[in-house]
Protein backbone atom coordinates (compact mmCIF):
# COMPACT_ATOMS: atom_id res chain seq x y z
CA UNK A 1 0.00 0.00 0.00
CA UNK A 2 1.45 3.38 -1.00
CA UNK A 3 0.70 6.94 0.01
CA UNK A 4 -1.03 7.42 -3.36
CA UNK A 5 -3.39 4.48 -2.89
CA UNK A 6 -7.02 5.25 -3.62
CA UNK A 7 -9.00 6.07 -0.49
CA UNK A 8 -11.13 3.05 0.39
CA UNK A 9 -13.88 2.18 2.82
CA UNK A 10 -12.37 -0.42 5.12
CA UNK A 11 -14.08 -2.39 7.87
CA UNK A 12 -12.01 -3.94 10.66
CA UNK A 13 -13.80 -6.73 12.52
CA UNK A 14 -12.35 -7.03 16.01
CA UNK A 15 -10.30 -4.48 17.91
CA UNK A 16 -7.75 -6.62 19.67
CA UNK A 17 -4.04 -6.58 18.91
CA UNK A 18 -4.16 -7.08 15.12
CA UNK A 19 -7.22 -4.87 14.74
CA UNK A 20 -5.43 -2.05 16.55
CA UNK A 21 -2.31 -2.40 14.44
CA UNK A 22 -4.37 -2.36 11.25
CA UNK A 23 -6.40 0.70 12.27
CA UNK A 24 -3.25 2.63 13.19
CA UNK A 25 -1.74 2.06 9.77
CA UNK A 26 -4.90 2.66 7.73
CA UNK A 27 -6.83 5.55 9.27
CA UNK A 28 -4.85 8.36 7.61
CA UNK A 29 -5.23 7.04 4.06
CA UNK A 30 -8.66 5.40 4.22
CA UNK A 31 -12.12 5.65 5.72
CA UNK A 32 -11.98 3.09 8.53
CA UNK A 33 -14.84 1.56 10.52
CA UNK A 34 -14.09 -0.73 13.46
CA UNK A 35 -16.62 -3.31 14.64
CA UNK A 36 -15.97 -4.73 18.12
CA UNK A 37 -18.37 -7.06 19.96
CA UNK A 38 -16.87 -6.16 23.35
CA UNK A 39 -15.39 -3.01 24.78
CA UNK A 40 -13.05 -0.98 22.59
CA UNK A 41 -10.70 -0.85 25.58
CA UNK A 42 -9.93 -4.45 24.61
CA UNK A 43 -9.94 -5.90 28.12
CA UNK A 44 -11.53 -9.08 26.78
CA UNK A 45 -8.77 -9.75 24.23
CA UNK A 46 -5.74 -12.00 24.59
CA UNK A 47 -3.48 -9.06 23.76
CA UNK A 48 -4.64 -7.18 26.85
CA UNK A 49 -3.83 -10.09 29.18
CA UNK A 50 -0.49 -10.98 27.57
CA UNK A 51 3.00 -10.18 28.83
CA UNK A 52 3.93 -8.67 25.42
CA UNK A 53 7.38 -10.22 25.17
CA UNK A 54 9.27 -10.00 21.88
CA UNK A 55 11.25 -13.20 22.15
CA UNK A 56 12.20 -14.70 18.77
CA UNK A 57 15.17 -16.69 20.05
CA UNK A 58 13.29 -18.18 23.00
CA UNK A 59 10.29 -19.01 20.83
CA UNK A 60 12.54 -20.72 18.28
CA UNK A 61 12.69 -23.64 20.73
CA UNK A 62 9.01 -24.33 19.99
CA UNK A 63 8.35 -22.95 16.50
CA UNK A 64 9.88 -23.17 13.04
CA UNK A 65 12.96 -21.04 12.36
CA UNK A 66 10.98 -19.23 9.65
CA UNK A 67 8.45 -17.91 12.18
CA UNK A 68 11.15 -16.96 14.64
CA UNK A 69 12.90 -15.02 11.84
CA UNK A 70 9.65 -13.15 11.15
CA UNK A 71 9.52 -12.29 14.83
CA UNK A 72 13.04 -10.92 14.68
CA UNK A 73 12.04 -8.74 11.72
CA UNK A 74 8.97 -7.50 13.62
CA UNK A 75 10.92 -5.91 16.47
CA UNK A 76 12.00 -2.81 14.48
CA UNK A 77 8.47 -2.63 13.08
CA UNK A 78 7.21 -2.27 16.64
CA UNK A 79 9.53 0.67 17.15
CA UNK A 80 8.15 2.35 14.00
CA UNK A 81 4.57 1.67 15.05
CA UNK A 82 5.04 3.15 18.51
CA UNK A 83 6.49 6.28 16.92
CA UNK A 84 3.08 6.84 15.28
CA UNK A 85 1.52 7.38 18.70
CA UNK A 86 1.20 10.71 20.47
CA UNK A 87 1.22 9.01 23.87
CA UNK A 88 4.49 7.32 24.94
CA UNK A 89 4.52 3.53 25.29
CA UNK A 90 7.25 1.73 27.22
CA UNK A 91 9.43 -0.37 24.91
CA UNK A 92 12.79 -1.97 25.61
CA UNK A 93 15.18 -4.26 23.80
CA UNK A 94 17.65 -5.20 26.53
CA UNK A 95 17.48 -8.90 25.78
CA UNK A 96 16.05 -11.56 28.06
CA UNK A 97 17.59 -13.90 30.60
CA UNK A 98 16.98 -17.62 31.10
CA UNK A 99 17.95 -19.13 34.46
CA UNK A 100 17.49 -22.34 36.43
CA UNK A 101 18.16 -23.51 39.94
CA UNK A 102 21.09 -25.87 40.32
CA UNK A 103 18.88 -28.97 40.52
CA UNK A 104 17.24 -27.98 37.21
CA UNK A 105 20.48 -27.34 35.33
CA UNK A 106 19.56 -30.07 32.85
CA UNK A 107 16.41 -28.20 31.83
CA UNK A 108 18.47 -25.08 31.15
CA UNK A 109 20.96 -27.05 29.06
CA UNK A 110 18.13 -28.68 27.12
CA UNK A 111 16.61 -25.27 26.40
CA UNK A 112 19.96 -23.95 25.17
CA UNK A 113 20.47 -26.95 22.90
CA UNK A 114 17.08 -26.43 21.24
CA UNK A 115 17.62 -22.76 20.36
CA UNK A 116 17.69 -22.27 16.57
CA UNK A 117 20.23 -19.97 14.88
CA UNK A 118 18.59 -16.75 13.69
CA UNK A 119 20.11 -14.13 11.37
CA UNK A 120 23.41 -13.67 13.18
CA UNK A 121 21.67 -13.69 16.57
CA UNK A 122 22.91 -16.17 19.13
CA UNK A 123 22.57 -16.95 22.81
CA UNK A 124 25.34 -16.29 25.31
CA UNK A 125 26.11 -18.68 28.13
CA UNK A 126 26.63 -16.89 31.46
CA UNK A 127 28.43 -17.93 34.61
CA UNK A 128 27.38 -16.61 38.02
CA UNK A 129 29.64 -13.53 37.78
CA UNK A 130 28.41 -12.55 34.32
CA UNK A 131 24.81 -13.14 35.36
CA UNK A 132 25.23 -10.88 38.41
CA UNK A 133 26.70 -8.13 36.24
CA UNK A 134 23.78 -8.32 33.83
CA UNK A 135 21.02 -8.64 36.46
CA UNK A 136 22.33 -7.53 39.89
CA UNK A 137 19.09 -8.47 41.67
CA UNK A 138 19.79 -12.13 40.88
CA UNK A 139 23.37 -12.10 42.19
CA UNK A 140 24.03 -15.16 44.34
CA UNK A 141 20.67 -16.71 43.49
CA UNK A 142 21.71 -18.54 40.30
CA UNK A 143 24.98 -20.05 39.12
CA UNK A 144 24.34 -20.20 35.39
CA UNK A 145 22.12 -18.59 32.79
CA UNK A 146 21.55 -17.92 29.11
CA UNK A 147 21.34 -14.39 27.73
CA UNK A 148 19.29 -13.77 24.58
CA UNK A 149 20.46 -10.28 23.54
CA UNK A 150 18.07 -9.55 20.66
CA UNK A 151 14.88 -9.86 22.68
CA UNK A 152 12.60 -7.19 24.09
CA UNK A 153 9.14 -6.30 25.34
CA UNK A 154 6.59 -3.49 25.45
CA UNK A 155 3.82 -2.27 27.73
CA UNK A 156 0.73 -3.80 26.15
CA UNK A 157 -1.73 -1.96 28.40
CA UNK A 158 -0.21 1.39 27.44
CA UNK A 159 -0.26 0.36 23.77
CA UNK A 160 -3.93 -0.57 23.93
CA UNK A 161 -4.79 2.79 25.45
CA UNK A 162 -2.54 4.91 23.24
CA UNK A 163 -3.58 3.19 20.00
CA UNK A 164 -7.25 3.88 20.76
CA UNK A 165 -6.59 7.51 21.72
CA UNK A 166 -4.71 7.97 18.46
CA UNK A 167 -7.63 6.99 16.21
CA UNK A 168 -10.79 7.45 18.31
CA UNK A 169 -11.83 10.70 16.59
CA UNK A 170 -10.79 9.59 13.11
CA UNK A 171 -12.26 6.08 12.99
CA UNK A 172 -15.92 5.10 13.33
CA UNK A 173 -16.47 2.56 16.10
CA UNK A 174 -19.41 0.17 16.37
CA UNK A 175 -19.72 -1.85 19.58
CA UNK A 176 -21.83 -4.99 20.18
CA UNK A 177 -22.10 -5.70 16.47
CA UNK A 178 -23.29 -8.78 14.62
CA UNK A 179 -20.62 -10.34 12.41
CA UNK A 180 -23.12 -10.24 9.55
CA UNK A 181 -22.27 -6.69 8.48
CA UNK A 182 -23.31 -5.47 5.04
CA UNK A 183 -20.17 -6.17 3.05
CA UNK A 184 -21.49 -4.12 0.13
CA UNK A 185 -20.79 -0.97 2.16
CA UNK A 186 -17.05 -1.62 2.17
CA UNK A 187 -14.22 -2.09 -0.32
CA UNK A 188 -12.12 -4.19 2.08
CA UNK A 189 -12.97 -6.13 5.25
CA UNK A 190 -10.16 -7.08 7.62
CA UNK A 191 -11.34 -9.97 9.80
CA UNK A 192 -9.34 -9.71 13.05
CA UNK A 193 -11.90 -11.39 15.32
CA UNK A 194 -9.65 -14.05 16.80
CA UNK A 195 -11.83 -16.69 18.47
CA UNK A 196 -14.88 -14.74 17.37
CA UNK A 197 -14.26 -16.17 13.89
CA UNK A 198 -14.75 -19.76 15.07
CA UNK A 199 -18.09 -20.17 13.20
CA UNK A 200 -16.18 -19.65 9.93
CA UNK A 201 -12.86 -21.23 10.98
CA UNK A 202 -14.05 -24.58 12.27
CA UNK A 203 -10.56 -25.76 13.30
CA UNK A 204 -9.80 -22.64 15.35
CA UNK A 205 -9.17 -23.37 19.02
CA UNK A 206 -8.30 -21.44 22.14
CA UNK A 207 -5.02 -22.01 23.99
CA UNK A 208 -5.28 -20.81 27.56
CA UNK A 209 -2.70 -18.53 29.13
CA UNK A 210 -2.72 -17.46 32.78
CA UNK A 211 -0.87 -14.50 34.24
CA UNK A 212 -0.48 -12.75 37.57
CA UNK A 213 0.25 -9.02 37.68
CA UNK A 214 2.12 -7.85 40.78
CA UNK A 215 3.36 -4.63 42.30
CA UNK A 216 6.73 -5.48 43.86
CA UNK A 217 8.70 -2.39 44.96
CA UNK A 218 11.42 -4.58 46.51
CA UNK A 219 12.28 -6.18 43.16
CA UNK A 220 14.22 -4.57 40.32
CA UNK A 221 14.75 -6.48 37.09
CA UNK A 222 16.08 -4.92 33.91
CA UNK A 223 14.65 -7.38 31.42
CA UNK A 224 12.32 -10.40 31.15
CA UNK A 225 13.54 -13.45 33.06
CA UNK A 226 12.54 -17.05 32.32
CA UNK A 227 12.90 -19.76 34.93
CA UNK A 228 13.41 -23.26 33.57
CA UNK A 229 11.68 -25.91 35.64
CA UNK A 230 10.57 -29.47 34.78
CA UNK A 231 6.96 -28.85 35.93
CA UNK A 232 6.22 -25.15 35.61
CA UNK A 233 8.65 -22.99 33.63
CA UNK A 234 7.60 -19.37 34.09
CA UNK A 235 8.47 -15.93 32.79
CA UNK A 236 8.70 -12.72 34.81
CA UNK A 237 8.35 -9.53 32.79
CA UNK A 238 9.12 -6.19 34.46
CA UNK A 239 6.79 -3.34 33.51
CA UNK A 240 7.07 0.33 34.48
CA UNK A 241 6.61 1.37 38.13
CA UNK A 242 7.71 -1.96 39.63
CA UNK A 243 4.83 -3.91 38.13
CA UNK A 244 5.58 -7.45 36.99
CA UNK A 245 3.69 -9.87 34.78
CA UNK A 246 4.27 -13.51 35.72
CA UNK A 247 3.01 -16.30 33.53
CA UNK A 248 3.59 -19.79 32.26
CA UNK A 249 3.71 -20.91 28.67
CA UNK A 250 0.40 -22.46 27.63
CA UNK A 251 -2.43 -24.80 28.62
CA UNK A 252 -4.34 -26.79 26.00
CA UNK A 253 -7.73 -25.80 27.33
CA UNK A 254 -10.56 -23.64 26.02
CA UNK A 255 -11.88 -22.86 29.49
CA UNK A 256 -12.60 -19.19 30.14
CA UNK A 257 -12.91 -19.69 33.90
CA UNK A 258 -10.76 -17.63 36.28
CA UNK A 259 -7.28 -18.80 37.22
CA UNK A 260 -7.12 -22.00 39.25
CA UNK A 261 -5.59 -22.28 42.70
CA UNK A 262 -2.92 -24.67 41.42
CA UNK A 263 -1.81 -22.25 38.69
CA UNK A 264 -1.73 -19.33 41.11
CA UNK A 265 0.34 -21.25 43.64
CA UNK A 266 2.80 -22.51 41.04
CA UNK A 267 3.31 -19.10 39.43
CA UNK A 268 3.73 -17.26 42.71
CA UNK A 269 5.90 -19.92 44.33
CA UNK A 270 8.21 -20.03 41.33
CA UNK A 271 8.46 -16.23 41.27
CA UNK A 272 9.45 -16.24 44.94
CA UNK A 273 12.26 -18.69 44.23
CA UNK A 274 13.62 -16.26 41.63
CA UNK A 275 13.58 -13.30 44.02
CA UNK A 276 12.47 -13.30 47.67
CA UNK A 277 11.30 -9.68 47.28
CA UNK A 278 8.16 -11.03 45.63
CA UNK A 279 7.03 -12.26 49.08
CA UNK A 280 5.78 -8.77 49.93
CA UNK A 281 4.36 -8.01 46.48
CA UNK A 282 0.79 -6.83 46.05
CA UNK A 283 -1.33 -9.00 43.77
CA UNK A 284 -2.95 -6.60 41.33
CA UNK A 285 -4.63 -9.09 38.98
CA UNK A 286 -4.97 -12.77 38.24
CA UNK A 287 -6.18 -13.31 34.71
CA UNK A 288 -6.67 -16.02 32.13
CA UNK A 289 -7.05 -15.52 28.40
CA UNK A 290 -7.48 -17.64 25.29
CA UNK A 291 -5.11 -17.27 22.35
CA UNK A 292 -6.66 -18.06 18.95
CA UNK A 293 -4.75 -20.98 17.43
CA UNK A 294 -4.99 -23.22 14.37
CA UNK A 295 -3.92 -26.89 14.21
CA UNK A 296 -0.44 -26.07 12.87
CA UNK A 297 0.01 -23.21 15.39
CA UNK A 298 0.90 -20.90 12.50
CA UNK A 299 -0.69 -17.52 11.73
CA UNK A 300 -3.23 -17.27 8.95
CA UNK A 301 -3.43 -14.43 6.42
CA UNK A 302 -5.92 -15.30 3.73
CA UNK A 303 -7.77 -13.23 1.13
CA UNK A 304 -11.36 -14.30 0.54
CA UNK A 305 -12.82 -11.93 -2.01
CA UNK A 306 -12.90 -8.50 -0.39
CA UNK A 307 -12.33 -10.06 3.04
CA UNK A 308 -8.80 -10.55 4.40
CA UNK A 309 -8.63 -12.93 7.36
CA UNK A 310 -5.94 -12.49 10.05
CA UNK A 311 -5.98 -15.16 12.74
CA UNK A 312 -4.20 -17.96 14.56
CA UNK A 313 -1.32 -16.04 16.14
CA UNK A 314 -1.22 -18.66 18.93
CA UNK A 315 1.34 -17.73 21.61
CA UNK A 316 3.23 -15.47 19.19
CA UNK A 317 0.84 -12.52 19.22
CA UNK A 318 3.15 -9.61 20.00
CA UNK A 319 6.10 -11.32 18.38
CA UNK A 320 4.48 -11.76 14.96
CA UNK A 321 1.59 -9.28 14.82
CA UNK A 322 3.37 -6.42 13.01
CA UNK A 323 4.63 -8.75 10.25
CA UNK A 324 1.32 -10.58 9.93
CA UNK A 325 -0.63 -7.31 9.67
CA UNK A 326 1.94 -6.00 7.16
CA UNK A 327 1.30 -9.09 5.00
CA UNK A 328 -2.43 -8.49 5.19
CA UNK A 329 -2.23 -4.79 4.33
CA UNK A 330 -0.07 -5.58 1.29
CA UNK A 331 -3.14 -7.35 -0.14
CA UNK A 332 -5.22 -4.17 -0.13
CA UNK A 333 -5.27 -2.95 -3.71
Amino acid sequence: MTATSQRKKIAILGYGLTGRLAALQLYQQHQVSVFESGKVSGEQSAGFVAAAMLAPLAESVLCEAELAELGLQAIPLWQSILELLDEPVFFQQHGSLVVAHQQDKGDLESFGNRLKPLAEQSAKQLNSTQLAELEPALAGRFHQGIYLPCEGQLDNRAFYSASYQQVKDKVTFFESFSSNINENHFDVILDCRGLGAKPELQNLRGVRGEVVRLYAPEVTLNRPVRLMHPRYPIYIVPKPNHEFVIGATEIESQSTKPMTLRSAMELLSAAYTVHSGFAEAEILEMQAGLRPSLPDNRPLVEKQGKRIVINGLYRHGYLLAPKVVEMALEQIN
